[in-house]
């Protein structure tokens, strides 16, 4: 059966990208709108962009108030911003909150409106150019079709999709990583695991989605421990980097599965952070998916040397597992008690919880049959495991 298999219309990886890509930035527009935070412009990354485009001799401006995951006010106001300062492309530069609140903005530029009249829908408007800087090695954002964004009135994330939402162009300069405290590099590294492993064992992986994602598992157990120890350390800034992009490849063309519908909901309800509640559900979500889907779990085993072409496929899966449990370990990954959240308000939410995770169709991607009563209980062996 026919497959297809899509990636954004350019990607420059590498140290040194930014600076081979300038010279390009002139055919995206004559103004741009910079989406980041005021991290990034605090410690200096975004001055880098600016310098960019000033030697370019293109006009600019900055919206920087991503304040955490985005929401539909956040992008209403970066819309007016744009519309208001005349800009005719965007760059965005961050974690995945600004790279989603770039997509949606942009998405937003021909026609007006809330990004929550797209909820349910395929997004298929004209957009601006759009170029993605990534300064976490985890989301992705830069090599796929999605956009998550909280609808405030509804207080639920949406995943928002549409092949038009993939950026024109992906610099991928781990200096931008290097700036990344250990915290942050766990959680956007988990978060790449996740999208690897999801787009692997989903029931929509394809040949072409298979080899990106198993690179990237590689990579990421090779790359993310020395990492999180010592942010300085290029190579492994490097690698990560192009993890990141080969895991966000893999699940933009074979999607994610349980461990992000359930994700999502905790994030929306308890503002855990995404990669940060994708690491606290790797556990019990993988632990569930493995019945489902022995050979490719096992593959992955193999792939990272935690088990041999010896060991059944059933064993072999359970030593990835084990693998991925003490990774999760050695990152220092909180668990929802210790992260503050509250048990009792947390079990009052576990039925909207399920409900949306359901909602989002990522579960039903898995190998494995899964009810809402599973997801239900998955969420409260969170608190008993």
């Amino acid at each position: 059966m026919a497959k297809e298999f899509i990636v954004p219309g350019q990607m420059i990886t590498g140290a040194g990208a930014l600076d081979l890509a300038e010279s390009t930035l002139g055919k995206f527009g004559t103004k741009a709108m910079i989406v980041t935070d005021r991290v990034m412009v605090d410690l200096g990354n975004c001055r880098k962009v600016e310098n960019a485009l000033r030697r370019q001799g293109i006009f600019y401006t900055v919206y920087s108030d991503i304040t955490g995951e985005p929401t539909d006010t956040m992008i209403g106001n970066g819309l007016k911003k744009y519309v208001d300062e005349g800009c005719d492309f965007l760059i965005a530069l961050g974690g995945g909150s600004p790279i989603d609140s770039m997509k949606a903005i942009g998405s937003l530029v021909e026609k007006g409106g809330n990004i929550a009249d797209y909820m349910g829908k395929v997004i298929d408007v004209k957009m601006p150019p759009m170029i993605a800087v990534p300064t976490t090695a985890g989301t992705g954002s830069e090599a796929t079709q999605f956009t998550i964004i909280t609808d405030t009135e509804k207080n639920i994330k949406m995943l928002l999709k549409g092949k038009v939402l993939m950026p024109d162009l992906a610099i991928i300069d781990p200096q931008f990583t290097m700036t990344a405290p250990p915290r942050i590099t766990a959680a956007t590294g988990l978060d790449a695991l996740c999208h690897a492993v999801e787009a692997y064992t989903s029931t929509k992986a394809q040949a072409l989605s298979d080899t990106f994602a198993l690179s990237a598992v590689k990579r990421i157990f090779r790359y993310l421990p020395r990492a999180f120890h010592n942010g300085q350390d290029e190579e492994a800034r490097v690698g990560m980097s192009i993890a990141a992009l080969e895991a966000g490849i893999a699940f933009n063309n074979a999607s994610v599965t349980l461990i992000h519908g359930m994700s999502r909901p905790i994030g929306a309800l308890f503002h855990v952070a995404h990669g940060l509640s994708n690491a606290m559900l790797i556990r019990e979500c993988l632990d569930f998916a493995l019945e489902g889907a022995y050979d490719r779990f096992a593959e992955l085993g193999r792939g990272i040397g935690a088990a041999d072409a010896a060991d059944p496929d059933r064993e072999a899966s359970e030593k990835f597992l084990k693998a991925v449990v003490a990774l999760t370990v050695e990152l220092e990954t909180p668990t929802l008690e210790e992260y503050g959240i509250d048990r009792e308000t947390f079990f009052q939410s576990i039925g909207k919880m399920a409900h949306d995770a359901m909602e989002s169709g990522s579960p039903q991607n898995t190998r494995k049959t899964v009810t809402q009563k599973e997801v239900e209980q998955m969420y409260k062996n969170l608190w008993l495991s």
